[in-house]
């Protein structure tokens, strides 16, 4: 019997940070509140440990990225602007464009 529950594979996110980000601690805790580990899994990425990744994000940590989809939802976000961002990438998912 085919379950009505979601078969496809979570959503990987990843959210740029680095030690002793405080505003990184502040998206997290947001991000516990939002993400739903049905859909998606979040790895933190310490940016500190890349160069190219210090280039691009050094200045704008922390950011939830999505690599599958290309997309990223940049500092200061708030729990609407969260729920929103994972909606759209689950929508995107389920019907490309």
């Amino acid at each position: 019997m085919c379950s009505a529950t979601n078969s496809q594979p979570a959503i990987a996110l990843e959210l740029m940070t680095t030690s002793g980000c405080h505003l990184c601690d502040e998206a997290i805790q947001l991000i516990v509140q939002v993400i739903d580990a049905d859909n998606f899994t979040v790895d933190l990425v310490d940016i500190a440990f890349d160069d190219v990744l210090m280039e691009n994000y050094a200045t704008k940590i922390p950011v939830l990225v999505c690599p599958e989809q290309k997309k990223e939802l940049g500092w200061p976000f708030d729990l609407s602007q969260l729920s929103d961002y994972a909606q759209q990438l689950l929508t995107n998912r389920i019907t490309p464009s």
